[in-house]
């Protein structure tokens, strides 16, 4: 419990020195007024449950982590950038489709001073990367907007080492009225986000078809989830 407290307390340390650049920031965080009120009129979250969620989909990474790990997509960085601080020994892949948010991303990697990661635009669709490339792929609130999921699963499935650790979080329908109501009438318009989309149900047997030691939870519409590849 102290390693978990004492690495909760490094990662929050280093969100302060990531400094805020987008208002995805802010919400993701609950760091402004706005970023609040939106997560709690879209989510029904407040900053404890964003934390929660956050850290529970990351839990599948092990502290000093110094293996082979995968990001996708890393967004703007500000759930996982200062994890890696607390990582310095891995060898770490961030990839995204859109370059803008590659670039957001490394900024916060620079500003951190983080010097094991390397940022590589793509689609996780078609993950330009060998088989059984990394121990550790981590997917954070991204398989709600990807357009084949079908896809992103495989793929991720292939790159992983038998023995790896596939973790992460996003969106599942019908476990938030309020969220559906959202997603379904201004974010997926929006393009924001792309049907169709896991329920908490579906999630568990898809993962569980694919995985071991698959475990699962949700808090409002987000589902986190760490299991592990063993062929």
């Amino acid at each position: 419990m102290k390693n978990i407290v004492d690495r909760s307390k490094r990662i929050r340390s280093a969100y302060r020195l990531t400094a805020r650049n987008s208002f995805y920031d802010d919400m993701i965080t609950c760091s402004t007024f706005l970023g609040r009120f939106i997560s709690r009129l879209v989510w029904d979250m407040n900053a404890e449950d964003s934390a929660e969620y956050q850290m529970q989909a990351m839990s599948g990474i092990p502290d000093m982590f110094s293996g082979r790990l995968l990001e996708v997509p890393v967004g703007t960085g500000v759930i996982t950038m200062p994890l890696y601080c607390t990582m310095p020994e891995a060898e770490i892949t961030c990839l995204d489709y859109s370059p803008e948010m590659l670039i957001r991303a490394q900024e916060k990697g620079e500003r951190l001073g983080l010097k094991n990661i390397v940022f590589q635009q793509g689609d996780v669709g078609m993950l330009p990367f060998a088989d059984s490339s990394f121990d550790v792929v981590i997917s954070l609130n991204g398989f709600h907007a990807f357009p084949d999921k079908e896809a992103a699963y495989q793929e991720i499935f292939r790159v992983l080492n038998n023995g790896g650790t596939f973790c992460g979080c996003f969106y599942v329908a019908g476990a938030c009225k309020r969220t559906d109501f959202f997603i379904r009438c201004l974010y997926q318009p929006m393009k924001f986000f792309s049907p169709p989309y896991e329920t908490v149900q579906s999630l568990d047997i898809r993962l569980k078809s694919m995985y071991k030691q698959v475990k699962i939870g949700n808090i409002k519409g987000i589902a986190y989830f760490t299991c592990r590849k063993n062929l």
